[in-house]
């Protein structure tokens, strides 16, 4: 051995198999709780006690958060790896802690898996797990990839995260079509979303600059995209406040208006610094947005 050889640092072997905890972070299980609560949302608001379904309800919860959640976070990983490269290498795939192409094996084994399991909850189940699978590839997936839009990406995730697992969960516990004013509601939050969606873009906006996602905050800025995420995430609250009320319930009418009130005492100190305080800002005024579904899905449901 030469001098000049023993002075080099030894690099560790390039991985062959995946780091069981970088898989987990690959399906991000933070992620996992905005379509588990809106499909709960939904069973509550059938007005069947999700008590005598209890089976139909933990295996709905399991399917709209760890399995199809996860898997549309391990297909966003995967397609975005060159963009993290540069936003946050540190990540399971280009850190090299999911290697090769493991992260796409990953993203499809799930889908299957999703699938298998949405067709145990019937037909409303499984017609939904189709859709949701399909707009997790379209979000992330060339040539669709919608999230390279500020408007259609955040749109679709605030339908697939929040109307649709609303839905299903109503329908798989009524077994049936849900009425029409739990499908309003549902709609009504999932555009909601598309606000909270936004407020999530600010974390990459260098990145998203670089490789040519045209997000709220790159096209608009910071300052205009929170303003304008504020506006949308506000707007359906108020209606669904509005619509209760006109359906003969003001005391969960003002319960929404309350959790309104309190957002926008969040949202006036999130706008001193939109960039720097959009984190903070999901931790607590989004926070108060979902407590709000509760109350809706509640008033749904007769209790």
């Amino acid at each position: 051995m030469t001098v000049t050889q023993s002075l080099q640092p030894s690099l560790p072997p390039a991985r062959r198999l995946p780091e069981p905890r970088a898989m987990l972070r690959l399906v991000k299980p933070i992620t996992w709780f905005p379509p588990m609560w809106a499909y709960l949302c939904g069973a509550v608001s059938s007005g069947v006690s999700p008590m005598s379904n209890l089976g139909l309800v933990m295996l709905g919860l399991a399917l709209a958060g760890p399995i199809t959640c996860g898997m549309s976070q391990a297909a966003n990983d995967w397609c975005d790896r060159h963009v993290d490269a540069v936003n946050e290498p540190d990540r399971p795939i280009p850190s090299g802690r999911v290697p090769g192409r493991w992260g796409l094996w990953i993203a499809l084994a799930m889908s299957v898996l999703a699938l298998l399991v949405g067709w145990q909850l019937g037909p409303w189940g499984f017609g939904a797990t189709i859709l949701a699978v399909l707009a997790a590839w379209a979000y992330s997936a060339e040539p669709v990839r919608l999230k390279r839009s500020g408007w259609w990406g955040p749109g679709l995730v605030g339908l697939s995260y929040e109307t649709l697992p609303w839905i299903t969960g109503a329908a798989v516990l009524s077994a049936g079509m849900p009425d029409a004013r739990i499908l309003i509601v549902a709609l009504l939050y999932g555009i909601g979303a598309h606000g909270i969606m936004t407020f999530n873009d600010f974390k990459a906006l260098e990145g998203d600059r670089v490789h040519g996602v045209d997000s709220l905050p790159v096209t608009l800025g910071p300052d205009r995209a929170a303003r304008l995420a504020c506006a949308i995430m506000l707007a359906p609250q108020l209606v669904v406040a509005g619509l209760l009320w006109a359906w003969g319930d003001p005391v969960h009418a003002a319960l929404i208006a309350a959790l309104i009130v309190a957002q926008l005492a969040a949202m006036r100190r999130m706008l001193r610094d939109p960039k720097g305080l959009a984190p903070w800002f999901n931790g607590t005024g989004v926070l108060l947005s979902v407590a709000g579904m509760m109350v809706a899905a509640l008033a749904l449901g007769g209790a």
